[in-house]
């Protein structure tokens, strides 16, 4: 059993998250601004906003991972404006961690960031720049932070997220050459999330999430 501390739970892939951490047994610390529409004996919700240093340093106490799975909503003004949400948190976190020597950090970005740029296929790479552009450039941001750190780290890059149930049947793509665009559901991507707090072969690495 481990200690977990998911940030950005309330819904999406981190709600997810937080679903499958518990049924793999372990004890659950969610950060997250809004509601957790979840309850168990193993969960504690702690409510906040991940750029809040004051608020990230003490929910790290005791905990074993972090798994990181912020989200924005694509509203009109992100999409146009961007976003600094996914460099300013994990900035903040990462140096927490570091100091307070939580090890293990397990993020979320996506097919697009960083190295995976314009590798998911001309009507997802077309699609990316048109609408998610400068919401990636914050994510090769956080990207780069987390590398130059000195954590043990996992970056998750997931394709196209859908809704639907945890299959356990994804493919997880290390190979540049293989990286491509493809479905996956936000189930899936909890349960590779989780695999990753006690297990090393993917440490060091940014793998492709697709079905």
């Amino acid at each position: 059993m481990s200690n977990v501390l998911i940030i950005g739970a309330s819904k999406g892939i981190g709600l997810e998250t937080v679903k499958c951490v518990l049924k793999a047994r372990h004890k659950v610390r969610a950060l997250a601004r809004s509601g957790i529409p979840v309850s168990d004996p193993g969960l504690e919700k702690i409510a906040g906003d991940a750029r809040d240093d004051s608020i990230v340093r003490p929910v790290l106490a005791g905990i074993d991972a972090v798994i990181q799975t912020l989200g924005v909503d694509f509203s009109p003004e992100i999409i146009f404006r961007g976003t600094r949400l996914f460099s300013v948190a994990t900035r903040i976190l990462v140096t927490a961690m570091e100091a307070t020597g939580v090890r293990r950090l397990i993020c979320v970005t996506g097919l697009g960031a960083g190295n995976s740029r314009n590798k998911g296929g001309l009507a997802y790479d077309m699609a990316l720049d048109l609408f998610l552009g400068r919401i990636y450039l914050d994510k090769d941001a956080q990207e780069w932070i987390i590398r130059k750190s000195t954590l043990d780290w996992v970056i998750a890059r997931p394709a196209v997220l859908v809704n639907g149930l945890r299959t356990g049947t994804y493919q997880v793509l290390v190979d540049p050459q293989e990286w491509r665009s493809g479905f996956i559901s936000r189930a899936d991507v909890a349960d590779f999330l989780v695999k990753q707090i006690n297990d090393d072969t993917f440490l060091g690495q940014t793998p492709v999430l697709i079905s």
